[in-house]
């Protein structure tokens, strides 16, 4: 798995690592989650954690964005693309995007895991907290 670049106060591009055990201090069947810089910190965590570490980076990173941003993007529903996040209290995400005409079918996703389809006229503005890089 590839290494994150992040900065700390004590090293401006201190090297994040995760991979599965084996590895660092991590049993088979956890993950390794070690942070180095003038130190290293190494964190093992069973798979239910690590999908819980997840969530709680992704809920601070939009709060974060969130705060940073005054105005969110607003793009045409036919300009959808998977990976765009709906503004609002809770993440929803576009999993797929069908065009029919003038008509546009998207189905989200919710953070909880359900997914709905809505329909929308081609030219229908809708705000997106972050767009798809």
């Amino acid at each position: 798995m590839p290494d994150i670049r992040m900065h700390t106060p004590d090293a401006p591009a201190a090297l994040v690592e995760v991979a599965t055990g084996p590895a660092g201090n991590a049993k088979a069947g956890q993950v390794h989650i070690g942070a180095r810089s003038t130190a290293y910190v190494a964190l093992a965590a069973t798979p239910a954690q690590a999908r819980e570490l997840a969530a709680a980076l992704v809920r601070a990173a939009d709060a974060a964005e969130a705060q940073a941003e005054d105005t969110y993007p607003t793009v045409r529903a036919d300009e959808l693309r998977r990976g765009d996040v709906r503004t609002g209290e809770r993440t929803i995400t576009v999993e797929r995007v069908r065009s029919d005409g003038d008509t546009v079918h998207v189905t989200w996703a919710s953070e909880a895991g359900r997914q709905w389809n809505q329909t929308y006229a081609a030219d229908a503005e809708v705000a997106l907290r972050r767009r798809r890089a």
